[in-house]
């Protein structure tokens, strides 16, 4: 097999993936054959890749020379046979194993030996998708994200017989078309469709469990965390009807692995016909007279001037200064009891230290509270403990969400299970360390890539905040990976090979 650049490619497929992928390689220079089934899908297709142009052109976003160019890249063919000049063919048809299958074994009877066929497929394993090639050794998974010409990241998904020049063909045109290009194992969801259930499917649990609303959710992961978006408003974006499937597709394959686990909320927003944005509805209302419901606390008492410490801590104490409270070196048995719980509740945190249940305000000091703070009260709180606690911390300028009592909190409950699932994937061998975190963050737009999230929090502190949910739960979701507990027990970096 030849390693150079190709100079024509096929792509089978005329939807948003396969045109997606058409526009960018012509863009770069290659000449591309598209083909659809559908009669007139190609060339509907590469009409509306030169309206949007065009409409580039013309408010200045592109040079008409470059338009000029994609044109002539860009060609409409009506018969699969008339990809057989192609030296690398990439198929995006429907998500369905014997139409792909049908499709390749087309292929192979019409393009030369040394072409290599790639699927764009996002869920179905590789090996099986091309168990029935007669030339095994040149097919590979390319998958694509969604929109292509503004997604940086394509996994490269070897199958069981994959050649290593296969390997490097696709992560050179990859590279040449302007793309980031990791190298995964063939395993379901791949990479980043695995990677990314933890950060849904744990918002999901909490809800579920009445810890806090989507609104409160998605504002703690935005400003607390630097997530472009909350959960919900993902799912909402995506649709139920895509995130529930691949969710629960994902749980299957793992053989009902816990960690990968969706809620009956999830299905019911599903069945219920509340896909999100689609359909004006999801965990959200959508729509010119829509509103997201509050997810700050207003200010309800006096703020607190004085509070006690559950425990000593350097966190504890910055934050107490940083609102302008006196903290107490005896407990007077009056003034709010601050605390700073790694993956209990108040319920556990007050037993273990023997503490007045009733005046304990937790917050969640493991993030970002500079723009807001969580706040976390047990069952028959005092609730003017909390709310003179929260008084003094808005009167600092913050934020403040209050959530009822959890396993930690939020933020801590939702990054310790991205963090986790990193930490298998790299168990797994999936990708190379650097690569999980490099696909999570271009794939997903994640401020930090899963493991980056582990040495952020610290790798001990991360095992605690596990060991501790999975204690107080009895919940193996929240077991902790062994990639995480032999580098965290022993001071290594979560990068440690």
């Amino acid at each position: 097999m030849q390693h150079n650049l190709p100079e024509t490619i096929g792509v089978a497929g005329a939807g948003a993936m396969g045109a997606g992928i058409a526009e960018i390689a012509a863009a770069s220079g290659i000449a591309v054959l598209l083909f659809d089934a559908r009669p007139d899908a190609a060339n509907a297709a590469i009409a509306a890749i030169l309206g949007r142009a065009e409409k580039r052109v013309l408010s200045g976003k592109l040079e008409q020379g470059q338009l000029d160019r994609l044109a002539s890249k860009l060609k409409a063919v009506e018969a699969i046979e008339a990809l057989g000049p192609c030296e690398i063919i990439i198929e995006a048809i429907v998500e369905d194993l014997e139409a792909k299958r049908n499709l390749f074994a087309q292929l192979e009877d019409c393009v030369p030996i040394d072409t290599v066929l790639a699927t764009n497929t996002s869920s179905l394993p590789i090996g099986v998708v091309g168990a029935k090639l007669t030339h095994p050794e040149r097919f590979a998974g390319l998958h694509f994200f969604n929109p292509v010409p503004l997604m940086k990241l394509v996994e490269i998904i070897p199958g069981p017989r994959t050649a290593a020049a296969t390997m490097e063909r696709l992560t050179g045109f990859s590279t040449h078309i302007g793309k980031e290009p990791v190298t995964v194992r063939d395993t379901p969801g791949f990479l980043v469709n695995l990677g990314g259930r933890a950060f849904t499917t744990e918002a999901l649990a909490i809800v579920q469990e009445s810890v806090a609303t989507p609104s409160q959710i998605d504002a703690i992961m935005r400003d607390c965390c630097g997530f472009r978006m909350g959960p919900f408003e993902l799912m909402d974006l995506t649709g139920m009807d895509v995130n529930f499937t691949v969710s629960t597709f994902l749980h299957q394959s793992h053989f009902a692995d816990p960690r990968l686990r969706s809620t009956p909320l999830h299905r019911y927003m599903l069945e219920t016909g509340q896909l999100g944005r689609k359909t004006g509805r999801g965990f959200y209302l959508y729509g010119d007279d829509a509103s997201k419901p509050a997810a700050d606390m207003p200010i309800l008492a006096e703020p607190a001037k004085q509070v006690v410490l559950g425990e000593e801590s350097p966190e504890l104490f910055a934050f107490a200064a940083s609102i302008g409270v006196e903290v107490l070196m005896a407990d007077d048995g009056v003034a709010p009891i601050l605390a700073f719980p790694l993956g209990e509740d108040v319920a556990a945190y007050a037993l273990r230290l023997d503490l007045d249940l009733r005046r304990i305000v937790a917050v969640d000091l493991a993030f970002d509270t500079t723009r807001r703070v969580t706040l976390m009260s047990a069952v028959s709180a005092d609730a003017m403990a909390r709310d003179a606690v929260a008084a003094a911390i808005l009167g600092s300028g913050r934020s403040v969400t209050a959530i009822n009592d959890s396993t930690g909190f939020v933020a801590q409950r939702i990054v310790a299970m991205i963090a986790n699932l990193g930490c298998e994937m790299a168990q797994m061998s999936l990708a190379a360390p650097g690569d999980i975190d490099k696909a999570m963050r271009l794939g997903l737009n994640y401020p930090l890539g899963p493991l980056e999230w582990a040495e952020k929090l610290s790798p001990p502190r991360l095992l605690a905040i596990l060991r501790q949910m999975q204690g107080l739960s009895g919940d193996d979701r929240y077991r902790p990976s062994a990639w995480l507990r032999r580098r965290a027990d022993h001071g290594l970096s979560i990068w440690a090979r």
